[in-house]
């Protein structure tokens, strides 16, 4: 498992994606700290663009059909309590030609519903999955939703902000064919991860500075 005090993990923050997006992010805040909606509003569009960028590089990397984030957060409240239902959305993916989004498909999921596949990113931060149909591999309940998708293989690792804390999982699919990744693609994917939660930590913050709204 890779560790954010790796000095190869804290690299991973100020190179590729990292270092390029969170100085704009930093130079547009410090430019307009009043900006009006509409700026706001473009700003969105342009970060998600340059995240599913970043996803569509690491599908082409390794040869995959599909890839995503999902990130946690509050949704509703359970009842007489109010204490916040912990739930997640899928909030960027990317897709081959002829394979289908499943973005919508995962909006607002309560964590209860995926807590094999949850409790294993948390514990382990890994969740590999080379074939569904192999009995001998474990599918932490996921295998019904894997035929509902198509996906023959599955890859999963956290995300995680600068306090080590999970915010979110980069998934890699497998539509067309099963396909067993090598210990180097597993750590190319860690170290994707690492950046992009950098990324989201330091975009987020921002926005909390900025008095936008993380629901």
């Amino acid at each position: 498992m890779i560790s954010i005090n790796d000095p190869a993990v804290l690299a991973a923050f100020l190179t590729g994606v990292a270092g390029p997006v969170i100085v704009q992010i930093i130079q547009n805040y410090n430019k307009d700290k009043a900006a009006s909606k509409k700026d706001r509003l473009a700003e969105e569009i342009t970060f998600s663009a340059q995240i599913e960028g970043k996803l569509d590089e690491i599908k082409d990397t390794l040869k995959a059909d599909r890839v995503w984030i999902t990130h946690f957060h509050n949704g509703g409240h359970y009842y007489p309590t109010g204490v916040s239902i912990q739930k997640f959305s899928r909030f960027y993916e990317v897709v081959n030609h002829n394979i289908d989004s499943t973005k919508l498909t995962y909006q607002n999921i309560p964590v209860s519903l995926f807590s094999k596949s949850n409790n294993q990113i948390l514990d382990n931060n890994i969740l590999s999955i080379s074939d569904f149909k192999d009995e001998t591999i474990a599918t932490y309940g996921l295998k019904h939703i894997a035929e509902e998708d198509g996906t023959k293989s599955l890859y999963m690792v956290g995300i995680r902000d600068f306090n080590d804390k999970l915010i979110g999982i980069l998934g890699v699919e497998y539509v067309k064919r099963k396909n067993q990744l090598e210990d180097k693609d597993i750590n190319y994917i860690e170290l994707e991860a690492t950046s992009i939660g950098g990324v989201l930590s330091t975009y987020f913050q921002i926005k909390h500075l900025n008095n936008g709204k993380i629901s």
